[in-house]
């Protein structure tokens, strides 16, 4: 884990810091803070120690950080992942949900669209990148840990939906109506697929409608992280416009 800012919303989000790495030269305060952030070791949970903090030179630093411009921080963190079942819903939730996108830069993005509109959920079905690539992580300024994040299969993430009684609304050019004639004030999840291929026949069949994007000029498709925002704040607008 590089970086300030994102370490402390992986703190915030009750990851435990295991070692903290700083470099003097580049982060004078040495961190300042972050140990303190980092307080469930102090809960008394079994197998949880207190974090270590390394001073190390700059000239390691460079070596062992993947990032230029990451203020001198380098974090050893304990994993932990969310699954499906602790996921805890408010009524009419928001969900963002991606099939197979493959580039980190691209769910990065989404997760910072998802983090603005406060969506309740991400769902990466059929994940074709690690939800803690360090590429995703820097795309997302650490909304991977601001935004519930889970990584599951179409199938699993088709049942919870259903059983949850969300709509599922699936952006596709084929056999759609246009977003904003979509009422997505109720409990909402939208699905995106990937730039080359969408989404596959699984979500098409499973979905409670398709909606599209209006494309006027000369190409049939927006970079996947734009359109996610577009229909995020959709939803946010329709609700904040009126409840149901």
């Amino acid at each position: 884990m590089e970086g300030r800012r994102e370490l402390e919303h992986c703190l915030a989000a009750g990851f435990q810091l295991r070692t903290l790495f700083v470099c003097p030269e580049i982060c004078p305060d040495k961190g300042a803070g972050l140990l303190k952030a980092d307080a469930s070791w102090r809960n008394g949970f079994s197998g949880e120690v207190e974090p270590l903090m390394v001073e190390i030179p700059e000239v390691l630093y460079r070596k062992v950080a993947y990032r230029e411009s990451t203020e001198g921080i380098i974090a050893e963190v304990a994993y932990k992942s969310l699954e499906l079942k602790d996921l805890h819903l408010p009524e009419n939730p928001l969900v963002m949900v991606l099939e197979s996108v493959e580039k980190p830069g691209n769910l990065g993005a989404v997760l910072r669209s998802a983090d603005a509109a406060r969506a309740d959920a991400v769902l990466v079905c059929d994940p074709l990148t690690d939800l803690y690539n360090p590429n995703l992580i820097r795309a997302s300024i650490g909304a991977v840990f601001t935004v519930p994040t889970i990584a599951c299969s179409s199938e699993d993430a088709i049942r919870f939906l259903q059983a949850n009684g969300i709509q599922i609304l699936t952006a596709q050019l084929q056999d759609s109506s246009l977003y904003y004639d979509t009422d997505m004030r109720r409990g909402t999840a939208l699905v995106m697929g990937t730039e080359s291929t969408g989404l596959t026949d699984s979500w098409r069949k499973a979905a409670t409608a398709h909606i599209r994007i209006p494309m006027l000029g000369s190409l049939d498709s927006l970079n996947v992280s734009v359109s996610a925002a577009i229909l995020l704040f959709e939803a946010v607008r329709q609700r904040q416009a009126g409840a149901l």
